[in-house]
């Protein structure tokens, strides 16, 4: 459905997208997942042709985004972070406007807006100023604006930014209930929300893409490992990390900050053996102090902070 290759932008001589290539599928719900400050949002404003690329090339459906894209606003959908609402219009005044902007004749746009209320919760507001609702209330009104035509692509800029938990809750389980029919692509920089809602996720670190898969694949590829934690006294880093690095199925070992002049360790094991117990014996053996031993599996925050931590 969209196809982007080698995407890139500059701001004068920084560059907030670094050559990006991804397909997205149909019927596919895609997290750009990042942290703030990493490209999401550049990416999202050049793939709805609010921003022109420095270079690359983008496909969405049959149309180019370089000589067709009057096309492609047709069957796309797009919600910036900040709604561009008209806060002293009626929520209903409002949806007529876009209606009528769209192009749609009036029996067709009551239509659609009542399906808009039902799916966006939004019928018990149709009547009040934009400006009094709740902001939660207030992105609603803006998704039934990105629905208005009925896009077959939906791009949405971190959609639930600045929500409260059950608002949250609720725009997800609206952009759940969208995903069913369209193409969604939504920004956020909350695993929590890219792994309840996506079928696949990419994320992006400085402007490159680090991973692309789906989260439980993601998981599985790179999570499932241990990390064991030990704390010693009475020890000098360097006996330390040679004693420990040759223990059996530790594949890496790091120093962390110390504390109290104490050695601080995390020891990343195979996830198929326990080393736990000849780690334990190597220690017994010497006179360093054991104050911290504990084991950890990676989850899918801590991949997501290894990939995009700086360095």
């Amino acid at each position: 459905m969209i196809r982007v290759e080698n995407l890139t932008k500059y701001y004068d001589d920084v560059c907030a997208v670094d050559q990006i290539s991804f397909n997205v599928r149909k019927g596919e719900i895609l997290g750009l997942l990042g942290p703030n400050g990493a490209g999401k949002t550049t990416t999202l404003r050049m793939l709805t042709g609010f921003l022109k690329p420095s270079s690359g090339r983008i496909q969405v459906g049959d149309y180019s985004i370089e000589d067709q894209l009057l096309e492609i606003k047709k069957i796309l959908g797009y919600l910036p972070e900040s709604a561009p609402l008209y806060h002293d219009m009626l929520v209903l005044d409002y949806l007529q406007y876009v209606a009528d902007l769209r192009g749609m004749p009036t029996p067709l746009n009551l239509d659609r807006i009542r399906e808009l209320g039902d799916l966006c919760g939004i019928n018990e507001v149709m009547h009040q100023p934009i400006g009094e609702l709740s902001k939660g209330y207030r992105q609603r009104v803006g998704l039934a604006h990105a629905m208005m035509n009925d896009p077959e692509i939906l791009v949405l800029d971190e959609p639930t930014s600045g929500l409260d938990p059950n608002q949250i809750v609720e725009i997800r389980e609206i952009i759940r209930r969208i995903g069913k029919a369209k193409t969604v692509v939504f920004s956020t920089h909350i695993l929590s929300e890219a792994e309840a809602t996506c079928d696949r996720v990419i994320i992006i670190h400085r402007g490159k893409v680090v991973a692309d898969s789906s989260t439980a694949r993601l998981q599985d590829t790179l999570g499932g490992q241990t990390q064991i934690h030990v704390t010693l006294a009475d020890a000098e880093a360097a006996a330390v990390q040679q004693e420990l690095a040759a223990v059996a199925g530790v594949t890496q070992l790091g120093l962390i900050e110390p504390v109290g002049g104490a050695v601080r360790l995390v020891l990343t094991c195979d996830p198929s053996c326990d080393p736990r117990a000849a780690i334990y014996h190597r220690i017994r053996r010497t006179n360093w102090t054991l104050l911290e031993f504990h084991q950890e599996t990676l989850k899918l925050e801590d991949i997501f902070r290894e990939l995009t931590k700086e360095g």
